[in-house]
């Protein structure tokens, strides 16, 4: 296992992000993070319409961990370039035994959200063949699905404002 202490989390009072309660430490075969505790994390940024097929938490939720960290003082501090923070969050979730299918997606996506953010952009264009190519071989998956799960989302949320106009 990489990690030679779990991570262990509280939950904050916003319900919706976590804490590290205490440090998490990771080893690999030339890399050794120390997470601190009291560390903030979200697990998995999975967008909504494709969290049918990737959801939030996982054998990858300690790979997410370490992810963040990288994005939020990693990259800044120096531990780590841009880069290799998506690189070495797919090599922790092969460490923890995630499927080749769900790694790679999962770094698809997050090769995806770098390009967007001014500091994890650097030379984004290196892994740019990767990412397309990945991209047009998962959507004739994942763009059907995710529109029919959009749908559905549509269709939950239109009968429950009815029900709440009929309760009035």
């Amino acid at each position: 296992m990489p990690f030679l202490t779990n991570p262990v989390v509280a939950c904050k009072p916003d319900g919706v992000s976590f804490q590290l309660v205490e440090h998490a430490r990771y080893r690999g075969k030339v890399d050794d993070w120390t997470i601190p505790a009291g560390f903030g994390t979200d697990f998995a940024t999975i967008p909504a319409v494709v969290s049918w097929a990737i959801p939030k938490l996982g054998a990858y939720t300690q790979a997410a961990i370490a992810h963040d960290y990288f994005c939020a003082a990693g990259i800044l501090f120096g531990e780590i370039s841009a880069r290799d923070t998506d690189a070495v969050f797919r090599r922790i979730m092969r460490e923890l035994g995630v499927d080749a299918v769900t790694r790679w997606l999962v770094w698809t996506g997050v090769r995806w959200g770098a390009l967007f953010n001014p500091i994890r952009r650097p030379e984004w264009w290196k892994d740019a063949p990767a990412v397309l190519f990945l991209s047009l071989l998962a959507a004739p998956v994942i763009v059907p699905a995710s529109l029919l799960a959009v749908g559905g989302r549509l269709v939950l949320r239109a009968a429950s404002a009815i029900s709440r106009l009929f309760r009035r």
